[in-house]
């Protein structure tokens, strides 16, 4: 009996002595949870009654209203819990009422429209993991079916996708909205929605068909051109999500983002691209590791901070705050690990 008190003592001053440790791993720079918090808040109060947001000259709502609504399901909300519950409800309502019977998450006199299309899918799938009310899980999984299909006939020949479906224009396709549109749907596939996976073979065949000898992933195989650092990153973020890791073409694109991305350089940060790069870069990073991500975030921390103006509105780029400010609040809430298609 004394024996037994004393391995019930001894594992429990293990567990004392380890929580503080556990604790400490835990813990949050009080600087990016205060940056965090004012980043989220502007984007709450920058709703739209409607429950979108939207980009510079009122374009991109479906893009802009997924990726603002992803970085508020990045604080732990959801529809029906947390400090941005009614925020995210809002933009769900919104993407799903301009679900067409198409399939197309948006309308197709949207600027670009795929990419609101890829986003939405990322988005509403997180959504979808998390919905507890049965008949709003059979709307959102009908509407995220109805969204495959139609990412499957907005495919083209090569693979790719462009700015709008193959059907509209089938003879453009372009590295970005690939990807854009391998993650929303691998998102679905991870959430339980049916994605056949021949979609994402001859998607990520048109990457390695996209890549320069050097390492990088061009604009557009029909437009040829070399490298450009922002698509290769995100490359590697789909193909990671794609269940690629450790590929020598992977490999490769590694190379090349080892060489042409940094965290300091300054190049396209005015225009938007910094900030595309480095949403990419981030989950690339995140997914390789502590040792990797700690040394990464501490940069990345440091870059973004003193740029966040009083609003809590990022301003840099070409795109507009809401843009900016839903792609640095994800980077810096990355580890809090909520969403499926950001965990390791």
């Amino acid at each position: 009996m004394r024996t037994l008190l004393l391995l019930v003592l001894s594992a429990l001053s293990l567990s004392v002595l380890s929580q503080p440790a556990a604790a400490a791993k835990r813990s949050k720079d009080p600087r990016v949870v205060a940056s965090v918090t004012r980043a989220l808040d502007y984007l709450a109060r920058t709703q739209t009654r409607q429950g979108y947001w939207e980009a510079e000259g009122g374009q991109y709502k479906v893009a802009m209203t997924a990726l603002a609504g992803n970085a508020l399901l990045c604080e732990g909300s959801t529809t029906t819990r947390g400090k941005y519950a009614q925020n995210v409800r809002r933009a769900v309502d919104f993407l799903v009422e301009n679900a067409q019977p198409s399939g197309l998450i948006g309308y197709r006199e949207d600027y670009h429209y795929t990419y609101g299309h890829g986003f939405a899918m990322l988005f509403l799938s997180q959504v979808f993991g998390e919905e507890e009310d049965s008949d709003r899980r059979a709307e959102l999984k009908k509407v995220l079916t109805k969204a495959v299909e139609f990412s499957a006939q907005a495919q083209t020949n090569r693979g790719g996708w462009g700015y709008v479906s193959a059907k509209d224009q089938p003879d453009f396709d372009e590295g970005s909205t690939c990807v854009t549109q391998v993650q929303g749907l691998r998102a679905c596939r991870n959430a339980g929605i049916s994605v056949p996976l021949e979609i994402i073979d001859k998607a990520k065949k048109y990457i390695k068909d996209c890549t320069t000898p050097d390492g990088g992933v061009m604009y557009s195989i029909r437009t040829q051109g070399g490298g450009r650092p922002p698509i290769t990153a995100a490359a590697v973020a789909s193909m990671f999500n794609a269940g690629e890791y450790d590929s020598g073409h992977v490999k490769k694109l590694m190379e090349y983002c080892d060489r042409n991305v940094s965290v300091n350089d300054n190049q396209g940060q005015t225009f938007g691209h910094w900030h595309y790069t480095h949403y990419y870069m981030a989950q690339v990073k995140y997914r390789l590791g502590d040792d990797v991500w700690n040394k990464y975030f501490d940069q990345v921390r440091d870059k973004l901070l003193p740029g966040q103006s009083a609003s809590g509105a990022w301003k840099e780029g070409h795109v507009g705050e809401v843009y900016v400010t839903a792609i640095n609040a994800t980077i810096l809430q990355l580890d809090n690990g909520y969403l499926p298609i950001y965990q390791r």
